[in-house]
Order: C-alpha cells, then structure tokens, then sequence
C-alpha cells in the first residue's frame, strides 16, 4: 500500500538506492538476473499455493499469501527486503548470483537493493491494477446506494477496535500511552485488496454484502491514511497537527467525489477518442494512462494510488468499453497481482509465533488480546448496516478483518520512530498474521451459511482475480 510515511521514518527512496547504491558497470546485468529470478520464484510461490488452496476449496489467495511466506523471510530466504532488516548475506537469490553468476561480494548489496526495489515497484503496481480491476466489476450506482451503510460500516470499524485495543492496553497491560494508541490505530486497517480478490473469486463482489464491503473498505483506507499521519505526528511532537487532519480529511473527500463527477463528465470523450485510435492497445493503454494519472494524483496529494485507481476503475466502468476492457485488462492483473499478495506473505516474519522464544512470550499474550479485539472490532461493523433485510452481516464483519500489508505499514512507522517495545510490535505482527491468513477462509464459511433471503449476483465473475485457480464451487456458491 502505497501510504506516505513521515519524513523522519523512510528509510530510503528508489532514487537514493540507483545512485548511492548503484552497482558496479560488471555487476549491473546481474540486477536483471536477479529480478528475473525474483519472478520466477513468485509465480511458482503463487501458482502453486493458489492451486492447492483451489483444490481444498480455500481462496487461491490464501495459497498465494503462505507461498509467500514459504519463498520469504520465516522459510526459504529466497525474496528478502533490506528495509525489513535482510542482508544480502542472507538472500539464497543473491548467493546464487555470486556462485552461478559472477556476482562480487562487493556488489552484492547494490543488485540486493535494486532488486528488493524491483519487485517492492512491481507489487505496488499490481496492488494498483487490483484495484483498477475492482473498479471496473463495481456498480457505481450500488456502491452510492449503499453509501449511508459504508460509511457506518467504516466508521464503527474505526472507532471499536481503536478504542477496546488502546483502552485494553493501557489498563490490562500497563502500555504507556503513545505506544498503546499507535497499537490502537494499527487495529482499525483493512486489507482491501485480500477482501476484494476474495470476494471476487466467490462471486460476491456485485452483491450487496460485497459493495458494501468495498465501499467501507474504500472509506477505511482513507481513514487508516488520517490516523497513521495523526497518530505519526504525536509520536513525533507529543501534538496532533489539526491542519495536518482536516487537511487529510477535505483532500480525500474532494479526490474522490471530484474525479468520479469529472470523469463521469468527460467518459463519453474517452470513448470517442479510442475509437479514432488506429493501433494496437488503444483502449488498453488509454485506460492505463487515465488510471496511472489518478493514481497518481492520489499519492501526490498524500493519499492513496490505490485509491486513484479504484475511481479510475469505477469510471470506465459507466462506459460502453467496460467488458471489452475487462477482458484485456485481465493478463495485466495475471502478471502484477500475485507480486502483491506473495510479497506480503514473504515480509511476513512468523518466528514472533514461537513460544519458545523467551522474548515472544510477553508479545504472544499481547498479541492474544489484540487478535480478540482485532476480530470483534471488525465483525460488529455487520451491524451498523441499516434498512437492508435478509442482509448477510457475518460475510460484511467478516470482510472487514484482514490488517495485511496495511497493518504491517503501521508496523514498520512505529519501529522506525521507535515508540514500540519488542514484545508490542511482535503482537502487532500476530495479529496481523493471523487476520490476514484466518479471514479469507472464514469469509468464504459465512457466504455459505448464507441466508437464503439474501440477495447476491450468481454471474460468474470472469476476471483474472477469479484466474485459473479459481474452482467451480468458487462462483456458484
């Protein structure tokens, strides 16, 4: 997820890495060997987690998210990040390179950050075009109606298990504080992106359950953005920056709302100009400029790209090209996605899980009570849904609770400003494993003890979120 981390926090940007850092003139072909083979060991990771997972009738992206586990930091070591800790002394790729490739110790650690980089580039792009995709297979129309429920959805999302986490903290615990409120904040993430593929891939996402689920999700992105910045800043200065908030709060409201009405406006030039297009790609192309534009507007004005590119989906969707360009969109999202969701698994430490460890022993107590709140505070958003009858509220709390790769962003802004203790950020880390890896697996359960009342869309969705280990039972439940 592409959040803007606080100046005092970052570690090092893309071009700081290719200059400081570039690698030798004999070294630097080895950065494409070394990406090459990065791919290579995603792919399989995905291909083969999602098929098992295919085959057992869980959500293939549950397979993708253990195959990245497998490949990364808590097994093989084979897709590492220097800005997790990993050396390039500890990369099975890297020391491949230099026993088959010719690659100097010297130059190790320039082709191990270009690498890391590579690939961090390539999944947040493929978290991108996700959320384009989900765009494209969303009704604006359900998701406006629907608002009034998502935006409650959001907030009781928020605010419960911010609440229960820091209040429970400081009085069962002792935390101080800072800390228990940073601890607080991670509790109210939501992982769009595994809750959507996951949806997807059941054949909810039309539904009014899945729209709802999305639009919240949406919201608490842009809630998440608000009270990380927040939270960042009282970290910092011991103050909350208010013009910091509101200014936040007005650029999320005005992006969204204003390039979905100015997009509206303009799609019929969209469409007339593609079809004066003569060459290969017109609409495909087209459609990715206009997306990587709003994208990035989102990230300049210090919200989301993802964001960005969900409106962008959301608008194309109310034209006529949106089947025909579902279907050429769907390899773009073939290649790029699963770098997302596998190298989610693969920052994914789960040695914090071990009890024999002295030092995760406190944190695993922790990290007991913060799992609890972690999945009370999302399932009781189900039922701030209003004036919807025979409405499946489990499946809305349900989707609701992945953290993913959001709650490990709170993670890395906390240590980096080094306001948690080791045993907090390791129960920090559990919960967000343990939510990321539970909630696609429970979410699919609670789709199938669906009230029979309830509506939902039996189309199959045939997108590449669905992909080819998608099982039948995946979108006729």
């Amino acid at each position: 997820m592409n959040f803007i981390l606080p100046d005092n926090v970052r570690a090092f940007t893309l071009p700081q890495v290719l200059l400081a850092n570039a690698p030798e003139p004999e070294d630097a072909p080895l950065v494409l060997g070394a990406v090459l083979l990065s791919l290579v060991v995603v792919y399989l990771a995905a291909k083969l987690g999602g098929e098992i997972c295919a085959r057992v009738n869980l959500p293939s992206v549950l397979g993708e998210l253990v195959g990245g586990v497998l490949v990364g930091v808590s097994a093989l070591h084979l897709i590492m990040f220097p800005e997790a800790g990993a050396e390039e002394s500890t990369s099975l790729i890297i020391r491949f390179l230099e026993s088959t490739g010719g690659l100097s110790s010297s130059g190790a650690f320039s082709v191990f950050q270009a690498e890391s980089e590579v690939v961090n580039i390539l999944s947040e792009l493929g978290v991108i075009i996700l959320l384009f995709e989900i765009g494209l297979e969303s009704d604006l129309r359900e998701l406006i109606r629907v608002g009034p429920q998502a935006v409650v959805v959001a907030i009781i999302g928020v605010v419960t298990p911010f609440t229960l986490g820091t209040v429970g903290l400081i009085a069962l615990f002792g935390v101080p504080t800072i800390p228990a409120v940073f601890a607080g904040a991670a509790l109210t993430a939501t992982s769009i992106g595994i809750t959507a593929k996951v949806l997807s891939e059941l054949g909810k996402l039309s539904s009014r359950e899945g729209q709802i689920i999305i639009g919240a999700a949406v919201l608490d992105d842009v809630l998440g953005i608000i009270v990380l910045a927040v939270v960042a800043s009282l970290a910092k200065t011991g103050e909350i920056e208010i013009s910091n908030v509101v200014y936040l709060v007005l650029g999320a409201a005005v992006f969204l709302v204003g390039s979905i009405f100015l997009g509206r406006l303009l799609s019929p030039y969209f469409v007339s100009l593609v079809d004066r297009l003569k060459t290969r790609g017109q609409l495909l192309i087209s459609s990715l400029i206009f997306t990587f534009v709003l994208a990035y507007i989102g990230a300049a004005i210090h919200l989301e790209a993802i964001l960005g590119a969900f409106a962008a989906g959301l608008i194309l969707a109310e034209t006529t090209k949106r089947e025909e360009l579902e279907e050429q969109v769907i390899p773009i999202a073939d290649m790029l996605v699963p770098v997302f969701f596998v190298t989610v698994g693969a920052r994914t430490d789960i040695s914090v899980l071990n009890p024999m460890v002295p030092e995760n022993r406190e944190g695993l107590i922790i990290a007991a009570f913060l799992v609890v709140v972690a999945f009370i505070g999302k399932v009781v958003t189900g039922l701030g849904v209003f004036g919807q009858d025979g409405i499946n509220r489990w499946a809305i709390g349900v989707g609701m609770v992945p953290r993913g790769e959001v709650g490990l962003v709170f993670v890395g802004v906390g240590s980096a400003t080094g306001i948690l203790s080791e045993s907090l950020e390791a129960a920090i880390i559990v919960m967000v494993i343990l939510t990321t890896f539970l909630a696609p697996a429970l979410l699919r359960v609670v789709f199938k003890e669906k009230d029979p009342g309830s509506t939902e869309s039996t189309k199959p969705m045939a997108t590449a979120l669905e992909g080819a280990s998608s099982s039948p039972s995946d979108v006729s439940d």
